[in-house]
């Protein structure tokens, strides 16, 4: 292999699509013309082995960077079309949104640098500890952030030496289908092996069972719910999992209330609180409540009234009347907010990014993680009632948790009590994944298993390498 790279037979005539009438939804019908996607569990998982076994063999540290160079540069390329085919399909979030999201995953998910070799000498020889490859890893999308997981996790698996199988969600499987065709193109282009990444054509639980049972696959990366993360967890296999969240925000009398206002505004309607990561609920002192909620009015939140929201909890909620414990409308998860407010008979502008309320800390809004851009507010007497409801809300989930204060002892203590994987001070929730903050984007939290933000080194196997005399 040529360690200038890269020359391939394959290269030749490849040429991404580059409107959304001429890539709208095809190549899943009548034998699929996508790359990389395949009619059932086994081929594609016989093609990733392949592929990374060639990718093993052939390819240096320094030509897997290159083909991820090549991938983040066909993600900006191509943002406004999987963001338009993303809306299309799923029908949930904000073009805009989405279009940051693929910008985020494109520059500042890591490459081959998150990988380190520790190494040990003295007068007994040397020891190196390498960050070695599973081989192929079954992941598993969620229909929230179909395409942007997809390319996040093919970054990072890649970076790595692994080959990956995505079982994507069925309500975002041409978005699936598009993003994983997309980035073999990238990875033909610049000489890299064909189906390094692959995905299902029709995902199923059949699928997914296939993929977990099968001998090639040695580690599984989900991220999607908490039943999904069960399966994985219960395969016996080396998981990684990525679940739900419900992200409390704590507002305390210290706190920049203006700045606290805007902030968590524009943190909860990001791509209409799809992600997980997205604040879902309000604790505030109840001295600085009311100042709070003029601040959200003033970007672009409507408030609603007890019998509106009433309405609007039957709107979007199901009640299980034997256990009394409520379950989403999937129907209404990441709708606009105009929407909701049309449907409750509330007048609103078409520039509505919210629906704020204020309710009781056992409101069904504060404990269902909703993924709609509604914001329940509670107010609290102090930092103990607001910790207090906090962990509640939370549910020990280990996600994510944000404050606003100036108070040191209160950040640290809600800090260490709330033990979340993200915990963002005095700032919106996508500066825990890097945006307008420090640190690296990641769309696999993984709370549930421990590892958290995921990156490249997440995806490889300790190896130690000793020499003697």
């Amino acid at each position: 292999m040529n360690n200038n790279l890269f020359v391939s037979p394959e290269t030749k005539d490849l040429k991404l699509r580059t409107n959304v009438e001429n890539l709208k939804f095809k190549g899943c019908e009548g034998g699929s013309t996508y790359i990389g996607v395949f009619e059932n569990a086994e081929t594609a998982i016989d093609e990733a082995v392949n592929a990374q076994k060639r990718l093993s063999l052939y390819y240096t540290k320094e030509q897997r960077e290159k083909i991820i160079t090549e991938i983040r540069k066909v993600t900006l390329k191509n943002k406004e079309i999987l963001a338009q085919m993303i809306l299309e399909e799923t029908h949930m979030g904000r073009y805009e949104d989405k279009i940051l999201k693929h910008e985020l995953v494109a520059k500042y998910t890591p490459g081959t640098e998150d990988l380190a070799t520790t190494a040990w000498s003295g007068d007994n020889g040397l020891t190196v500890v390498e960050m070695s490859p599973y081989g192929v890893i079954g992941a598993i999308t969620p229909s929230t952030n179909p395409t942007e997981t997809i390319i996040c996790n093919s970054i990072g698996m890649i970076a790595s030496g692994n080959a990956v199988v995505f079982n994507g969600h069925p309500g975002a499987k041409k978005c699936v289908a598009f993003a994983v065709d997309m980035i073999n193109r990238a990875i033909i282009s610049c000489g890299g092996p064909r189906n390094l990444v692959t995905a299902i054509k029709n995902p199923t639980m059949e699928s997914l069972d296939a993929i977990i049972k099968h001998p090639a696959i040695k580690l599984l990366c989900g991220t999607g719910g908490p039943g999904m993360v069960k399966t994985l967890l219960s395969s016996g296999k080396k998981s990684i999992g990525a679940g739900a969240g419900n992200p409390p925000v704590i507002v305390d009398d210290t706190a920049d209330i203006e700045k606290a206002g805007k902030s968590i505004i524009e943190g909860c309607s990001f791509d209409n609180n799809l992600p997980c990561i997205a604040e879902k609920e309000v604790f505030v002192f109840e001295n600085v409540a009311d100042d709070l909620i003029k601040n959200m009015l003033k970007n672009n939140a409507v408030i609603i009234n007890k019998d509106q929201v009433s309405r609007l909890v039957n709107l979007v909620l199901q009640k299980n009347n034997e256990t009394s414990e409520y379950t989403i409308n999937k129907k209404w998860v990441g709708k606009d907010a105009k929407l909701f407010l049309d449907e409750i008979d509330v007048e609103s502008s078409s520039d509505v990014r919210c629906i704020i309320c204020e309710v009781d800390a056992d409101h069904p809004f504060v404990m269902t993680e909703l993924m709609m851009p509604i914001l329940p507010i509670v107010r609290v007497k102090d930092i103990d009632e607001a910790i207090k409801y906090a962990k509640i809300a939370e549910q020990n989930r280990k996600h994510s948790a944000y404050i606003y204060s100036k108070n040191i002892e209160n950040l640290n203590r809600f800090e260490k009590e709330i033990d979340t994987t993200i915990f963002v001070k005095n700032a919106k929730s996508f500066a825990g994944v890097g945006y307008g903050a420090e640190g690296f984007t990641t769309f696999t939290i993984a709370g549930c298993t421990g590892e958290g933000i995921t990156s490249a080194r997440n995806f490889t196997r300790q190896r130690r390498c000793v020499f003697v005399g």
